[in-house]
């Protein structure tokens, strides 16, 4: 579950309004799913956080990407419901849209929704039909009125897309998500801006399929296209694009990281360096492509953090294969691997496949891929050690020193520091130190 916090705080007026918890598993798009739904609620009359407490309703937004995943979202519905046995329970994301929503409701779910903007309306629609009045404790305007999507958070998340319409051999989020639906540019470039006027210093933009934005559309586009309008259109400070694939690097779009508030950061999905298992899987790409893309990135940002997805085990992967996706992580100098065993999902090709690789098998490439993601991570980050860069400070934390806050550089590496009142702010960091899975930084009193 993440642990950022949603839009609106608990002020005074808070306790005159039902509150609903909402609580996150999973991706990005998750994260911006949760914004959408606290900012209706708000403007519902509600109050949100995003931790348990003693609340009116509780939204579970779940996951369903891998077993594990399906387990947390279980596990998490169950807790609320047993914890909090008279409120309401709502349940959207993946997990009702992977197992059948007659198992979110054994769960203990009272309402249960999709994925989509009509499922997100229904869910603020079931809430205020079954939680006490609003109308008569509405905060008076200007008092403590519910603000947009953030203004209590540094960094903000804003969809753009939604869906997918590849069918890759092992993912279930095509039937989760559904097909491949863009936002229009005035939609996106408005929430982006209505995230920078209540205080985002960043914004995260979000999909599915983030690089088939546009292709839906009636006049069909590209993503640098919306990428420039958002630039051109907006006061946004920190621009992320959160992840992509090999076949989107293009020149166009590599020519737009010329603006500096575009961050030099970058997630590709790689999955696996064997173009015998790529095939299988169904993906776009070959091991020679993606690290092609790579070098097309470094060219124009040598200092950009590439980051992506490794699946271990998948079915009839040899040890020999497996070393090929060690080498070309090698190759391509990864600043972070998420490396996951592979998950059989049920309705998906990868699930019908023989020759399964052994639990044991994939526990020790796991093992593997695990100590080369500490590795290359350490290398990435100590390239950095002695020089300075802005970072955009975020959560705090208490610590035998004092307050400790945390933040990420443009080019995404974590930094903790000491200090005071950092929420929010962009300072320049000197990064001195390697702490955990990122570093330590020393930044200047004044604020940037």
């Amino acid at each position: 579950m993440t642990g950022r916090p949603l839009t609106g705080t608990m002020g005074a007026n808070m306790a005159a309004r039902p509150v609903v918890a909402i609580l996150t598993l999973g991706c990005k798009l998750n994260l911006a799913d949760s914004e959408e739904i606290a900012r209706s609620l708000q403007a519902a009359g509600f109050a949100t956080v995003d931790r348990v407490c003693e609340a009116e309703a509780f939204v579970v937004n779940t996951c369903s990407v891998t077993h594990v995943a399906d387990a947390k979202s279980r596990r998490l519905v169950r807790s609320v419901r047993r914890l909090a046995p008279e409120a309401r329970v709502a349940v959207t994301g993946c997990f009702p849209q992977s197992t059948g929503e007659a198992a979110a409701f054994a769960l203990g779910a009272d309402f249960v929704a999709g994925t989509r903007d009509a499922d997100k309306a229904a869910l603020v629609e079931f809430l205020s039909a079954n939680l006490p009045s609003r109308n008569a404790t509405q905060p008076a305007p200007g008092t403590n009125a519910p603000r947009p999507v953030g203004s209590a958070h540094a960094r903000a998340f804003v969809k753009a897309q939604e869906g997918c319409n590849d069918v890759c051999a092992f993912c279930i989020v095509p039937q989760t998500r559904g097909r491949e639906e863009s936002r229009t540019v005035v939609r996106v470039v408005a929430e982006v801006q209505a995230a920078v006027e209540s205080g985002a210093r960043e914004v995260v933009v979000t999909g599915t399929q983030l690089g088939a934005w546009g292709r839906d559309l009636a006049e069909p586009q590209k993503p640098y296209q919306l990428i420039a309008q958002i630039l051109e259109q907006t006061d946004v400070v920190r621009l992320r694009f959160s992840s992509l694939q090999p076949q989107d690097i293009s020149p166009e779009l590599l020519a737009l990281w010329e603006d500096p508030r575009l961050m030099p950061h970058f997630h590709l999905a790689l999955q696996s360096g064997s173009d015998s298992i790529l095939q299988r899987m169904r993906r776009r790409y070959s091991a020679h492509g993606f690290l092609l893309a790579a070098e097309r990135i470094r060219a124009v940002s040598p200092d950009a953090a590439i980051t992506t997805d490794v699946i271990a085990g998948f079915p009839g992967e040899t040890d020999e294969q497996f070393e090929e996706t060690l080498k070309l992580c090698r190759e391509v100098g990864f600043a972070r691997i998420h490396c996951f065993p592979y998950s059989p999902r049920t309705r998906t090709a990868a699930a019908r496949m023989l020759n399964r690789v052994s639990a044991e098998v994939t526990r020790e490439r796991m093992g593997r891929l695990t100590a080369l993601n500490d590795e290359l991570s350490a290398r990435f980050r100590s390239r950095f050690l002695g020089t300075v860069r802005p970072v955009l400070w975020e959560t705090e934390r208490q610590s035998e020193d004092g307050p400790q806050w945390f933040g990420h550089t443009d080019n995404y590496i974590g930094v903790y520091a000491l200090g005071h009142a950092l929420r929010n702010r962009l300072t320049p960091t000197l990064l001195n130190g390697l702490y955990h899975d990122g570093m330590t930084g020393a930044c200047p009193p004044e604020e940037s």
